[in-house]
């Protein structure tokens, strides 16, 4: 999380080093904003009203691929490709600030899926979903699962066992639950640290924040913990746990049909969203154990893979 991209961000960064690798003959012009007045031209007001366009400012393309809802504009007749890894923004709108909720309401999600001639998500209970509540037609609807990037872990950090969360510290994340968890662990008897990888607007009181991190120390990170802690009340799929388990980590997870889709058995607890007594009992549960994650279950997610699903999708979307 950090020096290297997390979230959206660390999605779109894969997935187009995977596409340009595997598919060369293609090209694939990025259209990003440099500062928060090129923002605020892409995203804002002024693409609302039709002005500027994704595909102009590409020089042209054949099809546009949107990595997540956005307040942006194509020009009419240019296939649209989106992804969609969640709903989180309708199911839970009071994690979100009022900045983040008028965000999604300007850029139209459901709207600008019904536009899009593709969309793609990363799990066949995302996919059910998104038909269901947006009413999109499913031949239209592609399971894209994410990825995991080989990476050259640094070295993990010394000094006692240490558990790990890795994530935004924002309310869907449950970063308060995890608190509530870790203080009753340690009252019953944990020892072992708590390293918080991610900033937001939320704290974890007696955990290490290490903040936003480099590609390689977060490898580091998670090769060296007992176990990543993955509470959330909200999952699209669960990268973190799945990049924990790459590593040869156990995971601790929320019980959430998406998680429980990518991870199947591989998980050493799943545990009720937003039960912290149940989490602490996971906690303690690791610690004794100290087992191993495997790396088997989760070797088929590359982001090869994903880039092959991508690009089918791209040219069915540019030939449609």
């Amino acid at each position: 999380m950090g020096g290297a991209a997390r979230g959206i961000g660390h999605y779109a960064s894969a997935l187009l080093d995977a596409l340009r690798r595997d598919f060369p003959a293609d090209e694939f012009p990025v259209v990003t904003p440099r500062s928060r007045l090129e923002s605020r031209l892409l995203f804002g007001s002024a693409a609302l009203t039709g002005r500027p366009r994704l595909d102009r400012l590409a020089g042209g393309c054949d099809v546009v691929w949107a990595p997540a809802p956005a307040p942006l504009a194509v020009s009419r007749g240019v296939p649209l490709v989106l992804t969609v890894q969640d709903r989180s923004w309708e199911v839970r709108p009071s994690d979100f600030t009022s900045y983040e909720r008028l965000w999604h309401l300007a850029a139209r999600p459901r709207a600008l899926a019904r536009r899009a001639e593709r969309v793609l998500t990363t799990t066949e209970h995302g996919r059910a979903d998104i038909v269901a509540a947006w009413g999109l037609d499913p031949a239209r609807v592609a399971v894209a699962p994410l990825g995991v990037r080989a990476l050259a872990p640094g070295a993990p950090p010394g000094g006692e066992p240490y558990l790990l969360f890795v994530g935004a510290l924002e309310p869907r994340k449950a970063p308060g639950v995890l608190a509530a968890a870790l203080a009753t662990a340690r009252a019953r008897g944990l020892r072992a640290r708590l390293i918080v990888v991610g900033d937001g607007r939320m704290d974890v009181p007696g955990a290490e924040h290490a903040g936003r991190v480099d590609d390689a120390t977060l490898a580091g990170l998670y090769a060296g913990a007992l176990a990543l802690v993955m509470p959330s009340h909200l999952e699209g799929f669960g990268l973190t746990a799945v990049e924990a388990l790459a590593a040869g980590t156990p995971v601790i997870v929320s019980d959430l049909a998406p998680v429980r889709e990518v991870l199947g058995d591989a998980a050493f607890a799943y545990v009720p969203p937003g039960d912290a007594g149940a989490l602490a009992d996971a906690l303690l549960a690791v610690e004794r154990a100290a087992p191993r994650g495997d790396p088997a279950a989760v070797a088929h997610l590359t982001w090869s893979a994903t880039a092959a699903v991508t690009h089918a999708a791209l040219v069915e979307a540019a030939g449609a």
